[in-house]
């Protein structure tokens, strides 16, 4: 899309992997994040649009969860990602802008986030419930390309991303609100997971899409959680 700038998972959303309980996409800290923030040339005052190639279930919702977790309010997902905008026959270009770099300082809100120690105490409560991004076929266990073993954190209820989406774009505040609402049955305190605390993101970004806030990510996700061995793991469709 004409004006936009490239930003990229690994290198530039997330950190250096020195710990494996941090997962295998760790949060960048603070002071990396506004590096980044200060080479794009962005201020507090920045208008963001962020889009991938899709349904923002990579790089796009991680960078508005992180965005937004910097306490940057202008910022928003293109809605069918760069496929909607060709399918709409808008203009794009091969020109890399070179932006004026600026000077943006982050400091995160950590009450958007979870730790592991946070988080196990809950797992039993009935009060709070955690939603695990994958497909299904992970969550109950049956596969696990990425990670070192497979199944899911006891207690978990499994929310794919992908069923945020329909024909290219996310469903309607209305239809999502709906069906988060089925699986939280009530309860305010919502925790977030996936494989590497990347497309629990997008559910983050579907719940805001939905009206539902409050909900908390748990960084490392799966990939942090199975990274200690003493760690319980579940199997099948049972939470």
């Amino acid at each position: 899309i004409p004006g936009a700038l490239f930003v990229d998972l690994n290198a530039d959303l997330s950190a250096e992997k020195t710990d494996p309980r941090l997962g295998r996409h760790p949060l960048p800290g603070a002071a990396r994040f506004s590096a980044l923030l200060s080479r794009l040339g962005i201020t507090p005052d920045t208008e963001i649009v962020v889009y991938d190639q899709t349904d923002a279930s990579m790089a796009a919702s991680r960078f508005w969860f992180l965005m937004r977790l910097a306490g940057h309010r202008k910022v928003s997902v293109l809605d069918g990602g760069l496929d909607a905008w060709l399918a709409a026959d808008l203009p794009v270009d091969a020109i890399e802008p070179a932006p004026m770099p600026t000077d943006y300082p982050v400091s995160f809100q950590q009450d958007m986030l979870i730790t592991e120690q946070e988080l196990k105490p809950l797992l039993n409560n009935t009060a709070v419930v955690l939603l695990d991004a994958r497909a299904p076929e992970r969550f109950r266990g049956e596969i696990e390309p990425l990670d070192k073993k497979a199944g899911h954190i006891p207690g978990a209820l499994n929310r794919p991303y992908s069923q945020n989406i329909e024909n290219g774009v996310f469903k309607s505040p209305e239809q999502l609100r709906a069906e988060f609402a089925a699986l939280i049955q009530g309860r305010k305190n919502i925790m977030l997971s996936c494989g590497s605390g990347v497309t629990a993101c997008h559910n983050l970004l579907a719940l805001s899409h939905a009206g539902i806030g409050g909900g908390k990510l748990f960084a490392p996700s799966w990939s942090g959680w199975v990274a200690d061995d003493a760690n319980p793991v579940a199997l099948g469709s049972d939470a």
